[in-house]
């Protein structure tokens, strides 16, 4: 078993033949450093000429170069939507299945995308999907997914709550940790959802079923899923979190008031 790479700490310290693998798509990145240093449009193109698909990168690339932002998250969209349009018209599902499961984690986030915005699934279909990347060992593919899916999520909120009620008891801890971070009312990079932060009460199905889960992963959403939702409904979090205090003495309950409160305890 190979050593996991710790990754360099600043850009320009990583060694210019990992960063040479790094947009060749041969090898993960190791950290947010490396994630932000790879040049995505020499990825695709490198990705594109190894599956004989050239053909597909300027239009691509025109997707990209129309962005008013340009950032590595609207970039990584922009490609994945654009990988979305072309497989579709191309009838191309092989070059797809090639993406969901290819070394190079950026690949794979832009392979989250084309499930998560294809209008031919319903919620319940993009869900249904997108759950391998929710167990996906890396970091970024991992906070790709949710991002994908949760314009529908919002948009059928009941529905997706109901199935991610479910994922909460699933034994692996990412897909535990999905079903808080992708209900979060407010979220990190990504739109509000106005019915969470005015009724987080629709969402404490899925935090009590978490709310002594043994994973700090786990443990950090739930706590920051309460958070957001103090900065609309602080008496909710204050009532939940006396509530789990009395009913639940864990440290892992604890843990999660602390860092639920702390907006409140500022």
């Amino acid at each position: 078993m190979t050593e996991k790479r710790k990754g360099a700490r600043s850009i320009k310290d990583i060694p210019p033949d990992i960063l040479t693998q790094l947009n060749k798509g041969e090898i993960e990145t190791a950290n947010l450093t490396e994630w932000l240093a790879v040049d995505q449009r020499l990825l695709l193109e490198n990705l594109l000429q190894q599956n004989d698909r050239s053909e597909y990168l300027k239009p691509i690339l025109k997707k990209v170069d129309e962005l008013k932002k340009q950032t590595v998250n609207s970039i990584n969209e922009a490609i994945g939507l654009g990988i979305l349009d072309l497989v579709d018209n191309n009838k191309d599902e092989k070059f797809l299945l090639k993406l969901s499961i290819h070394q190079a984690d950026l690949v794979r986030c832009w392979a989250a995308y084309t499930i998560g915005r294809n209008k031919i699934y319903t919620t319940k279909e993009k869900l249904e999907k997108i759950q391998q990347f929710a167990a996906d060992t890396h970091f970024g593919v991992r906070e790709i997914c949710w991002m994908t899916v949760r314009p529908d999520i919002a948009g059928n909120l009941s529905e997706s709550l109901s199935i991610l009620i479910e994922w909460t008891k699933h034994e692996n801890e990412n897909i535990r940790r999905f079903a808080s971070e992708s209900t979060r009312p407010r979220g990190v990079w990504c739109e509000h959802i106005p019915e969470l932060k005015q009724n987080p009460g629709l969402g404490l199905e899925i935090l009590e079923s978490l709310r002594s889960d043994p994973s700090r992963y786990v443990q950090d959403s739930v706590g920051n899923w309460l958070n957001d939702a103090s900065k609309s409904q602080p008496e909710f979090v204050i009532e939940i979190c006396d509530e789990w205090l009395r009913e639940s003495d864990t440290k892992e309950t604890k843990y999660i008031v602390k860092k639920a409160l702390r907006t409140i305890h500022k």
